[in-house]
């Protein structure tokens, strides 16, 4: 890896409240070794500590994306899910920012089901199969598809269980984190000072509530998915020419 090939900056990090932690008073013991200190009664992360992690997970997503795995992006904290929304599908990643349905990962399979089911509803929905119904039948069926698309539509083009999972809030999605670990899915997680990072195969200390904090880390991510794909379409055209 060469030197900051992220060009990630600890001093604009401290300018978004990265460092911000919880209060002392929530500290899980295990994440003491990513503290700096404490200032008003709240612990400070050590940025740089969070800057190497951070290079670290950044380095584990770009090998994901060119080795042509998947990744999703898990995050279903209110105040921020429009965010890691609008990033996984700026980088055509598949995400879960509703409520967390038990199963997701240990039962797949029944989830799978639900997810073709969803496809089914769309292809009807484009082909205007409902337009044969009433009014009132119609628009049972479109509510179904809109409750159905709400849960899982953004892991409705997912066909297997993915090899990797970005969980940007341990605490409150720890199911997604134990369903992960269950399944020998691979785990790359934001930890506030509140939590347990050996729970995670990758972790970037750092506050998981500010909004700018969150969204540097998420546009780090962002432009190593966007670079690495870019490079695996390049590959893929090269080695698959079109003939004369």
């Amino acid at each position: 890896m060469k030197k900051n090939e992220f060009k990630i900056d600890t001093e604009e990090m401290m300018r978004l409240g990265v460092l911000f932690g919880h209060k002392t008073s929530k500290i899980n013991p295990k994440m003491k070794q990513y503290i700096l200190g404490i200032r008003n009664g709240v612990h400070i992360i050590d940025l740089q500590k969070t800057k190497d992690k951070l290079e670290e997970a950044l380095n584990f997503i770009q090998k994901i994306i060119l080795e042509q795995k998947i990744i999703v992006l898990v995050g279903t904290k209110i105040s921020l899910k429009d965010l890691i929304k609008n990033i996984a599908l700026e980088c055509n990643l598949p995400y879960i920012t509703e409520r967390w349905l038990g199963g997701t990962f240990t039962n797949f399979e029944i989830i799978f089901k639900r997810i073709q089911y969803l496809r089914d509803l769309e292809k009807k929905e484009k082909e205007g199969f409902f337009e044969k119904y009433s009014k009132r039948e119609k628009q049972r069926f479109l509510e179904e598809l809109e409750k159905i698309r709400k849960k899982i539509g953004g892991i409705k083009n997912l066909e297997k269980l993915p090899d990797a999972v970005f969980v940007c809030d341990m605490k409150k999605d720890i199911n997604a984190v134990k369903e992960a670990r269950k399944k020998g899915i691979k785990i790359v997680a934001i930890a506030d000072t509140n939590v347990d990072p050996t729970l995670a195969d990758i972790v970037i200390p750092a506050s998981d509530d500010g909004r700018s904090a969150m969204e540097y880390i998420l546009e780090k991510v962002k432009e190593v998915v966007l670079k690495a794909e870019s490079k695996t379409q390049n590959s893929n055209i090269k080695s698959n020419p079109k003939s004369e």
